[in-house]
């Protein structure tokens, strides 16, 4: 695939500690100028300063890597986009594996992975954890992947009146996820075979939940107010307004804002957006994760919703009891720095 004038990309990322004494995001992103194509990867790492900044670099590395190598043929990896994908993370998992069987001191290590893909006009990625992707088109922010946590459960529950929006915000295990890269098997993994199609003068953002301690509506609103900045200038402004928080929880920040140009005529998008129950309060305090096994349950008692694994949309039966997932709560303890 050769050089275009039809398609440009505008790409910043930040990298930020917040408030925290180590780093454990990680970013990396590929658009060469004139090219047709991009990608950027990125991973939030948990476990501690021992490890969670390991387990970032080992997701981003291993996916960043086969993205560039698979990507030196354009039109073969513009037909298996996906496939590359998935490969390329269960390989991530792997190193994870290797590397925790080696160092007994980082067991428990653990990482995230959001990776959206550029080819043309269509925006394929792969997405394991909470880490949003977010698009924003015509004034509206959506977040386009699937949040592997206990979230959109409990929003769901609020929708449906079984929980307040009060409690529904505030929850605790919120951000239990359940799915995550930790060396063992992958619970859920959302990576589209249909690409989603890009429109002209979308932006997209990819972010490590730092950036959530700022509600949906927030973010809507500098996006609305810069819509025609650049994506530098809007980077800026949204590290700005983290900052004006001043919270003193505010997690790692990783985020990059990728806006998409197109001469081409963009095609139906037949992708439905459906409401989500937005945040409007700060993302509550965010840290590392421990590994938390569901309780058995008594004989002809049921497992409770929190340990069932669930859709957003509607609840489903518990899978059967062999199969529970491992929920991996995020914490923030205060005494050891969240080590």
């Amino acid at each position: 695939m050769g050089k275009s004038p039809n398609i440009k990309f505008d790409v910043a990322s930040v990298l930020n500690r917040g408030c925290r004494d180590y780093q454990e995001d990680a970013i990396a992103t590929d658009f060469p100028m004139g090219a047709e194509f991009g990608y950027a990867v990125l991973s939030d790492g948990m476990g501690g300063h021992a490890a969670g900044d390991v387990a970032s670099k080992i997701v981003v590395t291993e996916v960043f890597s086969e993205l560039k190598f698979q990507s030196s043929n354009v039109a073969d990896f513009a037909e298996n986009v996906a496939g590359v994908l998935k490969s390329a993370a269960v390989s991530a998992n792997a190193c994870m594996a290797a590397h925790t069987s080696t160092n007994p001191d980082t067991a428990g290590m653990g990482a995230t992975l959001v990776a959206p893909v550029f080819v043309r006009d269509k925006l394929f990625w792969i997405s394991i954890g909470d880490s949003p992707l977010y698009l924003y088109r015509g004034g509206e922010l959506r977040q386009l992947n699937e949040d592997h946590s206990l979230g959109p459960h409990i929003d769901y529950m609020v929708r449906s009146g079984m929980m307040s929006e009060d409690v529904g915000r505030n929850h605790p295990d919120r951000n239990a996820l359940t799915s995550v890269l930790i060396g063992e098997s992958i619970e859920r993994i959302d990576c589209p075979d249909t690409p989603f199609q890009m429109h002209d003068g979308d932006i997209l953002i990819v972010a490590s939940d730092g950036l959530q301690f700022l509600s949906n509506r927030h973010i809507r609103n500098v996006l609305r107010d810069n819509t025609k900045a650049s994506s530098s200038q809007i980077a800026e402004v949204l590290l700005r307004e983290l900052r004006t928080l001043d919270d003193p929880e505010q997690d790692n920040i990783c985020f990059s804002v990728i806006k998409f140009r197109s001469r081409l005529p963009a095609e139906t998008n037949a992708n439905i957006f459906t409401h989500e129950f937005e945040q409007r309060s700060p993302k509550p305090r965010q840290v590392r994760t421990r590994p938390i096994k569901p309780q058995a349950p008594e004989s002809g008692e049921e497992i409770p919703a929190a340990n069932a694994k669930v859709e957003v949309e509607q609840p489903q039966s518990p899978p059967p009891r062999e199969k529970a997932p491992i929920f991996l709560r995020r914490r923030w303890l205060a005494t050891d720095g969240g080590a």
